[in-house]
């Protein structure tokens, strides 16, 4: 089995994949001052009884990094695989600093391209919103980078003295009729409002027809709530990109 291991701000999500189908998947909290023996604690209880043959990670913690190695060498015995802008990939890095660019939006380009084989917009919904390009010929173009859903709930109750902390829940009227209501549209509405506005604006620059995904652990919430639809919306997307490129790097068929 394959351990996958996606080290985000605000979660580190991990999947076990087995004949490239994810069989076992558990959240942890990303914090870097949660102590060695609490995360190995939580990455035991995960892995026990687990035949793991190989350990790839994609980061964006890089405070993280030396520490999850460290771990997966103590309880596997293995030196676990860190994705970065020089592994072997099937899309073409164009930016104008390529180590820049994140290891989950590698990770997502690359199986998007992998999916679909011409153009892709992935929008990823975590605690940033990211949109990441493919042209057509499997180029990582650019993207878009802003804060994502729960960072602008946190960041208005922080930013005011009367606005309350809320959880992302449905919506039923667009006009809200008291606080949290009004929040809720507020974030709700224009999040998707903002997608499918960005997304008409990436068409354009980018002048072809893109396959269009959604990823992230809001997505599946947020494209209730656009117009746009797309081809394919997939939390798991990241996970399955991680297996992907460790294939990739392995010359696993």
């Amino acid at each position: 089995m394959i351990l996958a291991v996606d080290i985000g701000n605000s979660n580190i999500t991990i999947g076990l994949f087995e004949n490239d189908s994810i069989v076992h998947k558990t959240h942890i909290t990303s914090d870097i001052n949660t102590s060695d023996d609490e995360y190995k604690k939580m990455l035991l209880s995960f892995i026990a009884n687990k035949d793991i043959d190989a350990v790839i990670v994609a980061s964006v913690v890089e405070e993280l990094n030396d520490r999850f190695c460290l771990f997966i060498e103590e309880l596997l015995g293995i030196e676990p695989v860190f994705i970065s802008p020089s592994i072997n990939m099937n899309i073409k890095i164009k930016l104008k600093n390529n180590n820049e660019i994140g290891a989950d939006r590698i990770v997502n380009g690359s199986i998007g391209y992998e999916l679909y084989h011409k153009p892709i917009i992935i929008v990823d919904c975590g605690t940033a919103t990211t949109f990441d390009i493919i042209n057509s010929n499997g180029e990582y173009i650019g993207g878009i980078i802003l804060p994502g859903i729960k960072t602008q709930l946190k960041t208005l109750h922080k930013s005011t003295s009367k606005l309350p902390l809320i959880e992302i829940e449905d919506i039923e009227k667009f006009i809200g009729n008291d606080t949290k209501s009004a929040i809720l549209s507020g974030i709700i509405n224009g999040n998707a409002s903002l997608i499918d506005g960005m997304i008409q604006k990436c068409i354009s620059e980018l002048k072809e027809t893109p396959a269009l995904i959604a990823t992230g652990g809001l997505s599946r919430f947020i494209t209730k709530y656009t117009t746009t639809k797309f081809d394919l919306i997939d939390e798991n997307l990241t996970l399955k990109g991680i297996n992907y490129l460790y294939k990739i790097n392995s010359k696993v068929e």
